[in-house]
């Protein structure tokens, strides 16, 4: 389906070239009937050359060029129509200013009323204005009663539109609301991109609806997908609750924003315009950050994404004062003097959105890319995050920064390095630590960092105590003596210097296969107490110490007590 919307000065003959084209009376109010001029939106259609046609017919008076606005916001190509005795008029040139400032691309140029002037005048100036905006050098037609609309089907049947994506999500902007009875509430819009279904959920300002059904062009579809004139019927939606310029939307598709960054065609702006996007139009206050950049702050909320096109138009200048690219729909608070200024000059660096987007967050995940409107960016997902840079280096000084400042901690906490970090996630930190090659423990990470002075000294004097009786170790006064409480033990045995066999029991790193090969050397199984003399221990030490090697795998454990030895330590732990 090609959507299609008029454009041109009041009275120039738009609504009577959409019912000679469609053979319907897009005028729909009895006041625009007695009045002979179009107030609202009109719609009709037809089929041209096996394709169909919708056309939305506005207002050309200029007291109605926001509902004009929020007819050609959303419609790809325009007809744009200028009346051969009447020749280029003002709201022929405020149209054409809005149509420039949409971006419009597409369309046809048509001279009504030859039968009543030359249109070569009318044509000329025409031309020479469109060809100074997007528009630029489109097909143009002159018809009258007499010549018909042959030419004009012709030039329309061969119109060349972009092709629109038809699994996008859905952002329904609503030109019309009303009631059918037996049915309940409709909605109407012109359809961008997506598609919607009969049964689909879908999101109205904060609530979600259910549409019951769904025609198009007439029809009752089961579904209907971009670019399509919709009219959707909701369930269990009160009338009063919608109005123009609301929008359907997708589910957790879109966040709405009260606050956006955009980049102006022009530097030159009023403090209060009107901003324009699809049917809707709010009241926005704008700031000049520089580099043709500004903030928006909108009086209600709206659903945008990066790289929507806006239209900032003045009302009571009645001019449109800029368009606008939207650049942030969630832009960092100003909290010092300047922030607005550096702000400026970033937005006004920007080659690459996602880039931009990516390095100022730091992290994104594909929900936030899809939101924001952003494309995916070249580069793999770590723990389902986009990251902005390699973090190994941070996270190994801050791990060690950390150790220093808390030496008898065994490593700082995954979440606590997170925080520390500003990171979204502690998986996050996890990955980036192991690949700087820290060790990632019972969720927490440490480096190997020298001990404090006394806490080695005290670690040296053990050593040698251990030397020769290494199975006699300290009790918790001779530790409390040497200054070795929990913290000092702990931070011993995660550097390497002592290991652990129970609370309180240390011995030499190597214990363990000491203790293997003394026990080798025991002829048959052996008991607790045979363990205690070849190792010359005691039950408070070799207890413990059995039960470690049992969990080590160096020692087999049997129903009546006794073990025997199954090899070293340093064969059995990674």
């Amino acid at each position: 389906m090609h959507v299609i919307a008029t454009a041109g000065h009041v009275d120039h003959g738009k609504s009577t070239l959409v019912k000679a084209l469609t053979g319907m009376q897009p005028d729909r109010w009895e006041e625009e009937r007695r009045r002979g001029l179009t107030i609202g939106l009109g719609f009709a259609w037809t089929t041209i050359g096996g394709t169909d046609f919708a056309f939305v017919d506005v207002p050309g008076h200029e007291r109605f060029v926001g509902t004009m606005m929020s007819g050609v916001g959303p419609v790809p190509a325009v007809m744009f129509v200028v009346a051969a005795d009447g020749g280029w008029m003002p709201q022929s040139a405020e149209h054409l200013a809005v149509l420039d400032a949409l971006q419009v691309r597409h369309g046809l140029l048509v001279i009504t009323r030859a039968d009543l002037a030359d249109p070569g005048p009318a044509r000329r100036h025409a031309r020479e204005h469109l060809r100074r905006t997007t528009l630029g050098e489109i097909p143009s037609v002159v018809v009258s009663p007499e010549i018909g609309v042959g030419e004009l089907k012709a030039q329309l049947a061969r119109l060349s539109l972009p092709q629109p994506d038809v699994t996008a999500d859905v952002r329904l902007w609503i030109d019309r609301v009303f009631t059918i009875e037996g049915a309940g509430t409709v909605i109407t819009g012109t359809l961008a991109a997506g598609t919607i279904s009969a049964g689909d959920e879908l999101v109205l300002g904060d609530r979600t609806v259910h549409v019951k059904g769904l025609h198009s062009l007439g029809r009752k579809v089961s579904s209907a997908g971009a670019v399509a004139r919709v009219a959707v019927n909701l369930r269990g939606t009160e009338r009063s609750s919608v109005r123009r310029g609301d929008a359907l939307l997708t589910p957790n598709a879109w966040a709405t924003t009260t606050s956006v960054d955009v980049r102006v065609d022009t530097e030159a702006l009023r403090e209060n315009l009107v901003l324009h996007i699809g049917s809707a139009a709010i009241p926005a206050h704008v700031r000049p950050l520089g580099a043709r950049t500004a903030r928006l702050k909108l009086k209600s909320a709206l659903p945008l994404r990066i790289g929507d096109r806006l239209v900032l138009r003045d009302p009571g200048r009645h001019e449109i004062a800029a368009g606008a690219d939207v650049l942030d729909i969630a832009p960092p608070p100003f909290r010092r003097r300047g922030d607005a200024k550096r702000r400026g000059t970033e937005l006004g660096s920007i080659t690459d959105l996602t880039s931009f987007h990516l390095q100022q967050k730091g992290f994104l995940k594909p929900q936030d890319i899809r939101v924001l409107g952003l494309t995916e960016p070249d580069i793999p997902l770590t723990n389902g995050w986009y990251v902005a840079a390699d973090l190994s280096d941070a996270v190994q000084s801050e791990v060690a920064g950390w150790q220093r400042e808390n030496p008898l901690q065994p490593g700082i906490a995954l979440d606590t390095l997170r925080q520390r970090l500003a990171l979204p996630d502690s998986a996050l930190a996890e990955t980036f630590a192991r690949k700087a090659g820290l060790n990632v423990h019972n969720g927490r990470i440490s480096t190997t960092i020298d001990l404090p002075g006394p806490v080695a000294e005290a670690i040296g004097k053990l050593t040698a105590e251990l030397q020769d009786k290494p199975f006699r170790a300290p009790d918790a006064d001779r530790l409390k003596e040497l200054g070795l409480g929990p913290k000092e033990l702990t931070a011993a045995v995660r550097t390497g210097a002592l290991a652990k066999v129970a609370d309180g029991i240390v011995l030499l790193p190597n214990a363990f296969d000491q203790a293997a090969d003394r026990l080798a050397a025991i002829a048959g199984p052996f008991t607790p107490a045979t363990a205690r003399q070849a190792l010359d221990s005691t039950r408070r030490v070799v207890v413990p110490l059995l039960e470690r090697l049992d969990e080590l795998g160096v020692t087999r454990r049997h129903p009546d007590g006794t073990r025997t030895i199954c090899g070293r330590a340093d064969q059995r732990v990674p």
